[in-house]
């Protein structure tokens, strides 16, 4: 057994910006191929070739969007791979010695190859073409790219390798979520390897022990593996005769990620480097790779940066430019005259939430440009360097800057759930920040203080939670450094905000919102929330701003002051005069109020509580308020449910409310932020893509569906682009995002610091943004945990998309006959199905002859011949023969996926199927998630089901999402009462409900709140567990912010553990009662094992334990011996 010793790596200390592949630095090189002479790997998205001794490489292919492979042909003349091209990722191949590539595979969705068939006349492909929910299959693919894929006869299958005779694969069943980002992974989706013969589909398992088996190879005799079943992933074969597995490479270095060979000698990938095994000798030996050649992903470049790349924004005092952060850099953008400003162009650093000084003079943000994030105060031109506030030895992430009127101080929040004030004028004092409170509880997002100050800038205003989950508004003074509540808790508060005349102050209540306030119950999706908008007198002097309407008849004194009808003319001359005047003296007014210093703002703290009033405005979901002018407010409307996963950020209304007319006006539809500049008299807004400023009073009731106001011109965003420097600050935000939000402050015992210098090398070897995600991936993989999402930059995909009937086909003299038509649900649009619309008449057995006029046979591809045509119309040629005798043109729309048909026409497959097992007395469920679909999923199936006597919940491939508090407490329900009326049925109380026994069908690839749902239906004893063990990840995600280029990294912060102190579910998932695989001899013959034995255990619970039956007591009779009853 050879043995690999982990090697450190040296960091180095010069920063190489030039677009050429650095020599020193480690590279990652991946997924190598071998033939007889030459190894191809993976580089820069591109395929590279070099020598099986080793030397110089040079690049095959020049698209650098390559996504899997490349995969050498049996022949070694031909290289296969999968390409994201032309908005969907295909299979390509190209040959060996280079030329044109040939695209082979053009259906919609992923085309991943995995390999050859040992004839070389086909391509084996993982595909969810056909799938009816989130796993792959295996198909075969003609490799000349014509006919139609074959799909091998498996349930499930992610990778698989043929025998030398082509009778058996050896394969992973099923693909495993986190296969880079979970380390030491042991839950529900480890993967073994299955030997299948594709004739009988008998099984045989490769031995384990609940290990992570990967890349099954077969050569000769012997199927060789990827596995970590003795520590890091390493090395193993298993003989196909004797059946015994043994090591062959001992590793205590980085894992081992991919396997391939060809005669006696195996090519792997130790963590970008290569490797060869020499299974003659046993001789293992690292390939010297020299890489020659520019690298135009690392050329530093000006980019265009687009508004879906903005993630924070504020308007300029008097509106007449707004400031945004987008990819890093803080911008400002005018709203009529005048160029963008890019203020900071920093490539190597992020710059983040923007708040422009009411003196106009300023723009603080939060910069890392030290290596921790600090407060940054810049001129607002960006010409001089930036004053720089250290916020403390203990730094973190940093929220919400808020300037206070005066522009001398700035609020802001902390990760840490903290509220802070710093001085930034000089003449205030040292420039440190004093913290104000410190909220009770994290939520998924940034602190929700709500600050801000008060008009003379001593006081902060703000709100933050109670112990009863409920938040309370609070008052700090400046003056004295002490805390007020200043509401009683009985309501929950949001948006407290000063007025401008700093008489009162506005905030929104909630009574209702109790039930959902935590937002992570799936309960909460059923919670309408609603709220009042109050207004607070600050002084105990000062009157109501509402006091009581009345409406009197005017005395005939006040009839005899109006002026004769001669005078008519006049009287309208002097009031023209007047509104003259009146316009002088706003203007004189306006400049006295500059000019004026701010009066004191009086608060009396004792009774303030009786001094809140409530505003004549209706009682809306408010998720936003903010302030105009004195007395004027925007209010903004939120989805009518309490959970905001409910909705989909889109304010439905904006509605304007004037305190002298008490008049509420409904100004502005579907806007996504809304902010006031300073002097209250403009608004900025975002609404689709694009931010306007508008007049607050421009904002008319007759235009809400419009655009008030001025569309900001933002093509003048650009940034200075330096790749290199980016991958830097983004590796440095990635440990940050760990650091800070990360729920075990031990890290699972890793030492951050030590795993990031171990990594750290790689940086300068990095030769495209694809290498960044890889890295980030294989060293947060090290702590070992649930939920480890990386995601790369969004990028637009405007390619027109191929289309789909909805059918599954059958080759028939040389023609594809409709094997199978899907039927969706027509009545939703995502359920849409071409063939069975009203008309068209197409039906199973009918041949596709031709689309759009250009015959098709069986020779050709069929999906190239609707490539580009979904949401198109398109005429399609069906005949009942495959001469075409008798055809006729049908008109059709082609969908561009089939997922939600598919997946439709399989729930309503397993009702019939329970129904038909259990003679009708069984209800099947589906929930596909825990979160809005399958809120709607299971009210829509269990309700309309409540007639039968048991129940399976099934929650095979559930994605998670809440927790399914709501389904526990529906299923729970036992019978209270009954009542019954003259006709019609009995009723028991509850009705919502089935009293029968109950099961639920779980698997491997249920996860999150579909380890939570199992867990506890299994703690409230509802019935057997039916199925194979969920996927353990058991922890929550949200709330972090994003990488410089729009990439994500999350950090599990929160973690679920039972009653009785134990992380039970994580890395273990939840086992079955009942433990039944997906056998394919079974699913191929056309059965569900999982769900025929769940309803098998119900029939036999419901002879031995049937749901109670009530009968209707005797009516009572008062009158047996009076003479009056009877008859």
């Amino acid at each position: 057994m050879r043995r690999i010793v982990f090697a450190p790596l040296l960091c180095l200390l010069a920063l190489f910006a030039l677009p050429q592949v650095h020599a020193q630095a480690p590279h990652l090189l991946r997924a190598p191929s071998i033939s007889e002479t030459q190894i191809a790997f993976r580089y820069a998205d591109d395929i590279w070739l070099v020598s099986r001794d080793g030397g110089a490489a040079r690049r095959l292919t020049s698209t650098s969007n390559i996504t899997d492979g490349p995969f050498f042909s049996p022949d070694g003349n031909t290289i296969a791979y999968s390409a994201t091209a032309a908005g969907n990722t295909d299979i390509y191949t190209i040959p060996a010695t280079g030329g044109a590539p040939k695209r082979i595979t053009y259906r919609p969705g992923g085309n991943y190859v995995t390999g050859w068939t040992p004839d070389g006349h086909d391509l084996l492909m993982q595909s969810m073409q056909n799938a009816v929910r989130v796993y792959f299959q295996l198909y075969r693919v003609h490799a000349d790219g014509s006919g139609l894929p074959e799909r091998l006869p498996l349930p499930s299958a992610w990778y698989g390798t043929l025998s030398p005779d082509g009778s058996h694969l050896a394969y992973n069943p099923w693909l495993q979520w986190q296969e880079e980002s979970w380390k030491r992974y042991r839950g529900g989706q480890t993967q073994p390897v299955w030997i299948v013969d594709l004739k009988t589909l008998d099984r045989i398992k490769i031995p384990r022990e609940n290990s992570n088996d990967r890349y099954p190879l077969w050569l000769g005799d012997s199927v060789y593996f990827l596995s970590d079943r003795n520590g890091p992933t390493s090395l193993f074969r298993y003989d196909v005769k004797s059946k015994e597995v043994k090591q062959l490479v001992e590793n205590h270095g980085f894992e081992l990620k991919t396997l391939a060979g060809r005669g006696n000698t195996l090519v792997y990938e130790q963590f970008g480097t290569i490797h060869l095994y020499d299974l003659t000798g046993g001789a293992d030996h690292l390939v010297n790779i020299s890489l020659d050649g520019d690298l135009p992903s690392l050329v530093p470049h000006l980019a265009k940066i687009s508004s879906g790349e903005i993630q924070n924004a504020d308007i300029s005092p008097t509106g007449v430019r707004a400031v945004f952060e987008a990819h890093g850099d803080i911008f400002t953008v005018p709203a009529e005259k005048g160029d963008v400003r890019n203020l900071t162009n920093s490539s190597g650093s992020a710059e983040r939430a923007p708040a422009w000084s009411p003196d106009g003079k300023r723009i603080a943000y939060f910069s890392d440009a030290t290596g921790e994030y600090k407060l940054y105060l810049r001129d607002q031109d960006g010409l001089s360097a930036p004053k720089v506030i250290d916020l403390g030895p203990d730094p973190t992430y940093y929220y919400s800057p808020t300037w206070s009127p005066d522009s001398k101080r700035i609020v802001f929040s902390d990760k840490r759930l903290n509220l802070w004030y710093v001085n930034v004028d000089p003449a205030l004092g040292p420039a440190k920040p004093i913290k104000v409170d410190t909220d009770l509880r994290e939520g998924f997002g940034p602190a929700g203080f709500s600050a801000s100050f008060s008009p003379d800038s001593q006081w902060i205003l703000y709100a933050r939670s109670l112990p009863s989950l409920e938040d309370a508004a609070f008052l700090y003074s400046i003056a004295t450094g002490k805390t007020t509540q200043i509401t009683d808790g009985m309501s929950h508060v949001t948006n407290p905000v000063f007025d401008k005349s700093g008489k009162y102050l506005y905030f929104t209540a909630s009574t209702d919102i109790g039930p959902a306030i935590d937002g992570f119950g799936l309960g909460s999706l059923n919670r309408t929330a609603t709220a009042s908008v109050y207004i607070a007198v600050l002084s105990k002097d000062e009157k109501s701003p509402i006091p009581p309407e009345s409406d009197d008849e005017k005395s005939k004194a006040d009839d005899d002051k109006k002026p004769a009808p001669d005078q008519a003319g006049k009287s309208d001359e002097k009031k023209d005069a007047a509104k003259d005047s009146d316009k002088k003296d706003d203007k004189d007014k306006d400049k006295d109020k500059k000019d004026k210093p701010t009066p004191p703002t009086k608060i009396d703290l004792d009774g303030i509580q009786q001094r809140i009033l409530a505003l004549p405005i209706p009682a809306r979901n408010y998720v936003t308020l903010v302030t105009g002018k004195e007395g004027v407010i925007l209010l903004g409307e939120g989805n009518a449910a309490a959970n905001p996963s409910a909705g989909n950020g889109i304010m439905r209304s904006v509605w304007r409310f004037t305190l002298e007319t008490r008049k509420t006006e409904d100004v502005l539809h579907d806007s996504t932020a809304i902010a006031t500049s300073f002097d209250g008299e403009k608004a900025l807004y975002m609404k689709g893509s694009g931010w306007f400023i508008a007049k607050v009073s421009d904002l008319n009731p007759g235009a809400a569906d419009g655009t008030p106001g001025k569309g900001l011109n933002l093509d003048g965003m650009t940034a200075k682009i330096d790749p290199r420097a980016e991958w830097r600050q983004m590796y440095a935000e990635t440990w940050r995002i760990e650091r800070e939000f990360f729920y075990d402050p031990g890290f699972h015992g890793l030492n951050l610091k030590k795993i990031s210098d171990r990594y750290a090398p790689y940086l300068d070897g990095l030769s495209c943004r694809n290498d960044l995600t890889y890295l980030q991936k294989e060293m947060l993989g090290e702590i070992t945990v649930g939920h480890m999402f990386i995601g790369g930059p969004h990028t637009d995909n405007d390619a027109p998309k191929s289309g789909l009937l909805g059918a599954d086909y059958a080759v028939d003299h040389d023609r594809y006959k409709f094997a199978h038509i899907v039927n969706g649900g027509n009545w939703n649009p995502k359920m849409y199905s071409p063939l069975t619309q009203p008309g068209v008449n197409v039906h199973e057995g009918d041949y596709l002859l031709a689309v759009n006029g250009t015959p098709l046979h069986a020779t050709d591809n069929l999906y190239a011949a609707f490539e580009g045509l979904a949401g198109k119309q398109t005429t399609i040629t069906v005949g009942s023969n495959p001469e075409g005798a008798g055809s006729r043109d049908v008109l059709v729309v082609p969908v561009a996926s089939e997922g939600e048909m598919r997946f439709h026409a399989w729930i309503e497959e397993n009702i019939r199927r329970t129904n038909e097992l259990s003679n009708g007395q069984i209800a099947y469920v589906y929930l596909p998630n825990t979160a809005g679909e399958g809120f709607d999923s299971f009210n829509r199936y269990f309700f309309a089901q409540t007639e039968k006597k048991a129940v399976i919940v099934d929650e095979r491939y559930n994605q998670g999402g809440d927790i399914a508090d709501y389904v526990i407490d529906v299923l729970k329900r036992t019978p209270m009462l009954n009542y019954e009326s003259r006709q019609g049925l009995h009723t028991t109380e509850p009705t919502g409900a089935i009293y029968g026994p109950k099961a639920m069908l779980i698997n491997q690839n249920a996860g999150s709140g579909g380890d939570a749902m199992p867990w506890l239906f299994r703690q409230a004893k509802l019935g057997p567990l039916v199925g194979t063990r969920t996927w353990g990840g058991l922890v929550g995600i949200g709330g972090y912010p994003p990488l410089l280029d729009g990439g994500s990294i999350t950090a599990p912060r929160t973690a679920l553990y039972g009653l009785h102190g134990v992380f039970e579910i994580e890395n273990h998932g939840v086992a079955p009662d009942v433990e039944v695989e997906d056998d394919p001899k079974l699913v191929a013959a056309g059965h569900d094992p999982q769900l025929e034995k769940a309803v098998s255990i119900l029939l036999d619970e419901l002879k031995q334990n049937p749901p109670p039956q009530f009968v209707t007591p005797p009516y009572p009779d008062y009158h047996q011996n009076d003479g009056l009853g009877g008859k």
